[in-house]
């Protein structure tokens, strides 16, 4: 059996040579190891797993997000009933995938970051992501969607909670806060408490930025810039929508 070094290493150029499917196999042979010391994992494992699947579920939203705009503007309704069905096999793939890495940190990471703040924000904030996914979906086949956001919205105000002794510069604060406000905007369409939550964010983070040093400062900088650029996006659709009612 490969080294956990070796693993890590493999993961890495996976990534690099763009087969992703590769890189999470990869990554799950260094969680076992990880959870079979019943340790917690590196940051730079824990990256390569946030990565990981990112890689693998973000293809599948693109690709559902894709063929629902092929089913929304064709005319030809074979077409259209062949896009829908597609669609739904993309959904059940997508739904797959998010369960796997929702086990593995439901059942295993989350439990074992209880007493270490950074690991269990980082680690809630996944959980709430992959059921957001699952959430995103406005569908019939969807029957767990509510469930799904009641789940995610739970984790993301545990993260919440458990951040607060974190300095705000930090990036897994400031990367709960990211994707906390997009959940507000996007599945509860709660646009003034995402903006509120993004603004408080990077208004904190701003004022502390001079604290922050090295690889903490560049991912900060750069979280802050998402930040904006979607707050930037909110506050001029959210005009556009005041200026057409």
């Amino acid at each position: 059996m490969a080294s956990r070094e070796d693993l890590v290493s493999m993961a890495k150029l996976a990534e690099q040579a763009e087969r992703p499917d590769e890189m999470i196999e990869y990554v799950k042979k260094v969680m076992e190891i990880v959870v079979s010391k019943n340790e917690l994992p590196t940051e730079e494992e824990r990256n390569l797993l946030s990565v990981a699947y990112k890689n693998l579920v973000g293809l599948r939203r693109a690709s559902f997000k894709s063929l629902g705009a092929v089913e929304a503007k064709t005319p030809d309704d074979h077409l259209k009933k062949l896009a829908k069905a597609y669609k739904e096999r993309i959904f059940q793939d997508l739904c797959q995938k998010c369960r796997e890495v929702l086990h593995l940190l439901e059942e295993q990471l989350i439990p074992l970051s209880r007493e270490n703040v950074d690991s269990k924000v980082f680690f809630l904030k996944m959980k709430g992501d992959y059921y957001r996914y699952m959430a995103e979906p406005s569908i019939d086949s969807n029957r767990d969607r509510k469930a799904h956001i009641k789940t995610s919205q739970e984790a993301y105000e545990s993260a919440w909670t458990a951040c607060e002794v974190l300095p705000s510069t930090h990036p897994a604060k400031l990367g709960l806060a990211l994707n906390y406000s997009v959940f507000h905007y996007e599945i509860l369409e709660d646009k003034n408490r995402a903006c509120n939550i993004a603004k408080a964010a990077f208004d904190e983070a701003l004022s502390e930025l001079d604290n922050a040093k090295g690889d903490s400062y560049k991912d900060a900088t750069l979280i802050m810039q998402l930040l904006r650029d979607n707050l930037v996006l909110w506050t001029e659709q959210n005009e556009g929508i005041e200026q057409h009612s």
